[in-house]
């Protein structure tokens, strides 16, 4: 079997919604992304494959590498797994080395919902099942698994001061290409006195006993990350040096009530295939959409939060949809050369409809 490793990860700054890149429409926001990943590589690329959530459908993975000025023999393929998205696309490219349909791939995902056409989201699942609002569907993980509003507190202030720190220490700096002259994720504009705006913050989403609010939970976004997934003895032939090398991946369906703790499964059936527990893992990057669902993950999986999302996440920096997953994978290629020690690194995203995606990588010496 052909191995997949990761050999580049870039992502653009994260902006607000109608914020920095409020007219600026997906592919092009992918296609400067796609060109820097791209360089020098043009001729073994075999195809673009990006996540997007909220449109405008057409196939921005194949526009976006046209509009790059990629050969026009690199095709593409535009994948919706709404949320987890852009790490189904790191997934998919990862799977097609492995079964020999290609040598090198361009994947992630891209989200602008600052241009979306669709003005309500998608249906998630049928009526008669459940269909919450994923505010809603936070609130019922939060119930069902007994996470008070001070535990997803606790753990926002931890994510923030650790955003906030890896900001200051220029972490961030690795990860981000320029983007019309802007080199920094929208949120970082003003630091703010966290732990008062978490205590005042009121339920947005269930307004009796209610504990997810504006405060623990992420914001609406636009950006773009992709990584460069290649067959591991083609880039040791070009020069290029492998950072995560691909072992396995696994993706979970549970009730869409309680989509954010989809990781759980998912991440437990892939350990369990692979002979690993959670100790043999070094880092663990899960996408913050809610505080709720970090720390029922967390807990029902015995993560320590030293191993979690140890550089900040999606609550202080933001979630750009279809990208996101792909952003867990960029900040695990650069925190796995910052820890000489780590062997192991582990992404995973949980999404709307009750599914979980978690892909395993390790960490090339």
């Amino acid at each position: 079997m052909k191995r997949a490793v990761i050999v580049q990860a870039k992502r653009t700054p994260i902006g607000k919604k109608d914020g920095m890149f409020g007219s600026v429409e997906p592919h092009d926001l992918a296609a400067p992304l796609l060109r820097h990943l791209a360089l020098g590589i043009e001729n073994e690329l075999n195809e673009v494959i990006l996540g997007n959530v909220v449109g405008p459908g057409g196939n921005i993975a194949r526009l976006s590498a046209l509009q790059a000025g990629l050969p026009l023999s690199v095709t593409g393929i535009t994948i919706d797994r709404q949320c987890s998205s852009g790490l189904e696309a790191i997934r998919t490219a990862c799977h097609y080395i492995q079964g020999g349909a290609g040598i090198c791939y361009i994947a992630g995902g891209v989200e602008s919902t600052s241009t979306s056409p669709y003005p309500k989201r998608a249906r998630f699942s049928p009526d008669h099942i459940g269909d919450p609002d994923m505010g809603v569907a936070a609130e019922n993980v939060a119930q069902k698994y007994k996470i008070t509003k001070k535990m997803q507190n606790d753990y926002a202030l931890l994510s923030y001061k650790r955003s906030w720190a890896a900001y200051r220490e220029g972490l961030y700096n690795q990860e981000i290409i320029q983007f019309n002259g802007v080199n920094t994720d929208e949120g970082f504009h003003k630091e703010r006195n966290m732990e008062t705006l978490l205590n005042r913050a009121k339920p947005l989403f269930v307004k009796e006993h209610g504990t997810v609010t504006a405060a623990n939970s992420c914001g609406i976004h636009d950006g773009a990350a992709a990584v460069v997934v290649m067959e591991e003895e083609v880039a040791n032939e070009l020069n290029l040096k492998p950072v995560l090398r691909f072992i396995d991946s696994e993706v979970s369906g549970i009730h869409p009530d309680y989509p954010g703790i989809s990781p759980v499964p998912a991440i437990k059936n892939l350990l369990l295939r692979n002979s690993l527990t959670i100790k043999d893992i070094d880092l663990f990057e899960i996408n913050e959409a809610f505080a709720s669902k970090m720390v029922a993950c967390a807990r029902e999986l015995s993560i320590p939060y030293e191993k979690l999302n140890i550089s900040g996440g999606a609550l202080t920096t933001g979630h750009p949809y279809g990208a996101s997953g792909a952003i867990l994978v960029t900040r695990l290629f650069y925190e796995a050369q910052r820890r000489k020690s780590a062997t192991y690194v582990l992404a995973s995203v949980g999404s709307a409809g009750g599914l979980g995606v978690a892909v395993l990588f390790e960490v090339i010496k």
